[in-house]
């Protein structure tokens, strides 16, 4: 077996179990066997006593809630590893070009103007994506000067200017009402997610999905200079436009129901490349398996490990820092 193959099963042995875990753990917990029965009557017509309110825990409850940490952490892992295939770096996450500050941006002025939950969710949406539009637009307006180099310096300085404007408004915000939604949202949850928000998210990260997946032949000339991938037919600067607006529209679709969660866009997609190499191809599936189990992960610690809810946000900066360090340190040895 290559180490390709069981880094898949593997992958998808933790996943599954992973998956079984977050829908029998929590403050009310289902026992294998009657989550197994649930499933086998709700799809295949089995008769199965639950014990009462099981199946509401179940369906209803966890399940919403299940299925977005798997949407959200495989998108924000397949958008990490477009953006640093693209940028031929491996410390590049999601929201260098600014996508996850203006996504902030736009649920912290839905929150300040008092909106309901899917119009904050639309102005986050809306936001991540202007904030990448505009980065694009200044970076690719700059003359003589290296391409990705201009992206990369406007997405930090649209990013640093788009976070003053998220500082301003927390000041201007009622601190007994706003400001501690504003502070909730920015850690990141997946508490409060409902079906539709889980169909929404679903179909624009898949609208994400499927040029990249179009596209992974071309995305391995990315990793070579812009000349010799030209000479090869490739239009460059098409080319990483689509990924651009692909990953963004992955990780605004993702951030605007979740909020933000870092690391998972920068560490998931750095150990699946340890394991399967650079080749696109083989990356993206993998790191999109890591990613949805790893978030899986956080967020059944996160209803799980204290009394209250910890935020998903702080768990990843926990958890990733070391993993991350461990990783790079790996990768240092040739591992």
């Amino acid at each position: 077996m290559s180490r390709g193959t069981a880094a898949y099963l593997g992958a998808l042995a933790a996943l599954a179990a992973l998956t079984a875990l977050a829908f029998a753990a929590g403050r009310f917990p289902v026992s294998i066997v009657d989550l197994l029965g649930a499933f086998g009557s709700k799809v295949f017509g089995f008769a199965y006593a639950l014990p009462e309110n099981a199946e509401t825990v179940i369906f209803r409850v966890r399940g919403p809630r299940v299925l977005a940490a798997l949407v959200v952490g495989a998108a924000l892992a397949a958008a990490g590893t477009a953006y640093q295939g693209m940028f031929r770096n491996p410390l590049v996450s999601p929201d260098l070009l600014g996508v996850s500050t203006g996504a902030a941006l736009g649920a912290v002025l839905g929150i300040f103007l008092s909106r309901d939950v899917w119009t904050i969710q639309v102005f986050a949406f809306a936001g991540g994506l202007a904030a990448v539009a505009l980065v694009y637009w200044i970076g690719s307006s700059v003359p003589r000067h290296d391409p990705l180099l201009s992206l990369v310096l406007t997405g930090i300085v649209i990013g640093t200017l788009l976070g003053s404007g998220i500082a301003l408004l927390k000041y201007l915000a009622d601190p007994y009402n706003q400001l501690p939604a504003i502070t909730y949202w920015l850690l990141g949850s997946l508490a409060a997610v409902n079906p539709a928000d889980l169909g929404a998210v679903s179909l624009l990260a898949l609208a994400g999905l499927l040029p990249m997946l179009l596209l992974r032949w071309r995305m391995n000339l990315l990793a070579l200079p812009d000349d010799e991938a030209r000479a090869l037919g490739v239009n460059t600067t098409r080319l990483r436009a689509a990924v651009i607006a692909a990953a963004t529209l992955m990780t605004a679709a993702a951030v605007a129901v979740s909020g933000i969660i870092g690391w998972i866009g920068l560490l998931v997609p750095h150990a699946a490349r340890l394991l399967v190499g650079p080749d696109f191809g083989r990356l993206l599936p993998l790191a999109m398996l890591l990613g949805a189990a790893f978030l899986l992960a956080v967020d059944t610690l996160c209803r799980t490990v204290a009394p209250i809810e910890v935020p998903p946000g702080v768990l990843t900066a926990m958890l990733g820092t070391p993993f991350f360090l461990w990783l790079f340190a790996a990768s240092r040895r040739g591992w």
